[in-house]
């Protein structure tokens, strides 16, 4: 079957459809009801049906007598260390934590966050939690405490498993203060802290609270796989808002392990026991779909990389990676081409390396630019496949699949519509637009297996954010439009939230934080284009009335602010001091136009703003920041 009769049945037969992709999957009890609602109207998939997530990814190959095979590859340039973990010994190491994550009062329902560096374990505590019906919630790393304790307060977990440390290329990042920080800030208490101890040198200060990882695994017996709901929550991911607020994105089971061991094979393409390689962190959404879940339930050998494409020590890792692990498919961000491509321009790190095992690069996260994928094409002779999907998707939505056809690639493409995603481009009154016409990129309802099915114990901003805007609909806040061959190209986020190297981040958020200094009596965050990260935030602030403090100082002050509450994720370098901001005449601020000034772009001045002298101000204040440098 070719990719258009696939797709066709996908939209006009999609129960059948959905029903024979959850019969490729293992289930305790098949469901009955494919395609439902729930109490707010919203479509729901194999409602009645009973499984289990770990039990998929790991129990059922070992049954099939798979149980010697490599699950897991732990690769750690930074400690230097390469270790490989057969099913069966995953196996072992996951159902002794929920064995020991049992005794501590831990039930199916309950809630535990897992905030952890990209070592194994990490994987191993997602899977504890889904063999016991626990729903997890993965904070990233790289989050400061400020950040953990809203995700503490919002899903309030009864457990932390955590590491003593992480590693920054050549720093070594203490993660337990961040965590006994993070408790201390918020207003729920989790009642226990798992600690893994790296013995990398790290403080650990002890807290009443604490249970050591090794000594809970140890001492603990072997949990079997409980059986859940198909829509219980597998896990709550955390993403960036436009409020500021982080919204929890719900995922089910059922749905969710459906649509990635479809992923797996029909838009990925691997075969079991291939190797799949996604370079990404725990701490995304891809982490969950496509280090973890997703590769295993698929009987994929999958890699665990504690590193970076540079500096770890130097542009060749990715390809001493997939040459020393056989890498079949690789799963990157742009921006981790971009940051070679800078280091090894030539390419002269790729012609150490046998990369003969390596059949297609994936490339997702962020919108891959022509030069990228025109570097990368030159240099490795495999295909450069760009797709587009979300943290509420949880799988692609856009893509060339590989395993059904192999169509032309067109850059600046993510590729044609998914099968189960009806993607139309709409305009401000919900018409759909023609071939070439930018708008609004949404998708009918209902939306295919595996996506969100709400955000966590809020409704009401669920439906606001996704549903309201074009009823029957769901919205993506992406813009774009279609080509005359149904290709598809994705322009940008619509919304206040910018894309920092494949990390969706709110300017709202960091605006809160800015204008919490002392000096700063408003202030406008946007996001600029970067050569390398695709975008960074620049906060442009109107100071108070009599401050005289130094540009320079405000700037180092402002950047702390930010880096201490959010992390050195939001990328915030750049502090432009104006006069004024330009508004609408009721008060908006017009962050459309900052960033065509900050661009170098051409705009136009809208007939809504209340005074076009602001427009000579700005570029003034711009030409004296050298805002040119930024880039």
């Amino acid at each position: 079957m070719n990719y258009k009769e696939l797709y066709n049945e996908s939209i006009q037969s999609p129960e059948k459809f959905w029903a024979d992709q959850a019969n490729q999957i293992e289930w305790h009890k098949k469901p009955s009801k494919i395609l439902s609602t729930d109490e707010n109207n919203y479509p729901l998939w194999f409602a009645d049906g009973e499984l289990n997530a770990c039990y998929l990814a790991l129990d059922k190959h070992i049954q099939d007598g798979f149980g010697e095979n490599v699950a897991i590859i732990y690769d750690s340039p930074v400690t230097q260390t390469v270790k490989k973990y057969t099913y069966n010994e995953v196996k072992t190491e996951v159902a002794k934590l929920a064995g020991g994550m049992l005794s501590l009062g831990l039930k199916k329902g309950n809630m535990a966050v897992i905030y952890m560096p990209m070592i194994p374990q990490a994987a191993f505590a997602m899977l504890a939690c889904a063999r016991i019906g626990v729903t997890h919630s993965v904070v990233f790393g790289g989050f400061a405490p400020h950040e953990l304790a809203i995700r503490i307060d919002d899903c309030k977990p009864k457990v932390i498993l955590t590491a003593s440390s992480g590693i920054e290329i050549d720093r070594l990042i203490a993660y337990k203060p961040l965590v006994d920080e993070a408790i201390e800030l918020a207003i729920h208490k989790p009642k226990k802290v798992i600690v893994l101890n790296r013995k990398l040198g790290a403080r650990i200060p002890f807290k009443k609270y604490d249970v050591d990882y090794d000594a809970l695994v140890y001492g603990s017996e072997e949990a079997s796989c409980v059986s859940v709901n198909a829509t219980h929550p597998l896990y709550v991911l955390y993403t960036s808002g436009t409020t500021g607020k982080p919204k929890g994105i719900v995922r089910d089971t059922g749905g969710y392990a459906t649509a990635l061991k479809f992923s797996m094979q029909y838009i990925y393409g691997l075969k079991p026991d291939e190797v799949f390689w996604a370079a990404s962190d725990v701490g995304w959404v891809v982490g969950h779909s496509f280090i973890v879940y997703g590769p295993l339930i698929n009987r994929n050998t999958t890699l665990i990389f504690e590193g970076k494409p540079i500096r770890t020590p130097d542009a060749s890792t990715f390809w001493r990676v997939i040459a020393e692990h056989n890498v079949n498919v690789m799963f990157t961000a742009p921006t981790a081409i971009r940051a070679i491509k800078k280091e090894d321009p030539n390419g002269e790190f790729i012609k150490q390396y046998d990369l003969s095992s390596l059949r297609t690069q994936l490339l997702a996260g962020e919108r891959c630019d022509v030069a990228t994928l025109e570097w990368y094409q030159q240099h490795i002779p495999v295909p450069a496949i760009d797709h587009w999907w979300q943290t509420e998707s949880g799988w692609p939505m856009i893509a060339n699949m590989m395993g059904v056809e192999f169509l032309p690639i067109k850059p600046g493409s993510a590729g044609k519509a998914v099968t189960g995603y009806n993607i139309q481009i709409f305009n401000e009154n919900g018409e759909e637009l023609g071939p070439n016409d930018e708008g609004y990129v949404v998708i009918k309802l209902p939306l295919p297996p595996g996506t969100m099915l709400d955000l966590w114990k809020d409704n009401e901003r669920f439906k606001a954010g996704y549903l309201n805007k074009f009823p029957g609909y769901y919205f993506s806040g992406d813009g774009g439009f279609k080509d005359e061959e149904d290709y598809i190209f994705i322009t940008g986020r619509v919304d206040d939230v910018i894309n920092v190297a494949g990390h969706r981040l709110s300017t709202a958020e960091m605006e809160e934080i800015v204008s919490s200094h002392h000096s700063v009596a408003e202030c406008a965050v946007i996001g600029i284009n970067d050569e390398l990260k695709g975008q960074i935030p620049l906060a442009l602030v109107v100071t108070k009335s009599g401050e005289n403090l130094e540009h320079f100082q405000l700037q180092h002050e402002v950047v702390q602010l930010v880096r201490e509450q959010i992390g050195a994720v939001a990328s915030l370098r750049d502090v432009i001091i104006v006069q004024r901001l330009p508004k609408t005449r009721s008060g908006k601020i017009l962050r459309k136009l900052l960033r065509s000034i900050a661009d170098g772009e051409n705009y136009q001045i809208p007939s809504t703003i209340d005074d076009e002298a602001i427009i000579d101000e700005l570029n003034h204040d711009f030409t004296i920041a050298k805002i040119g440098s930024f880039k």
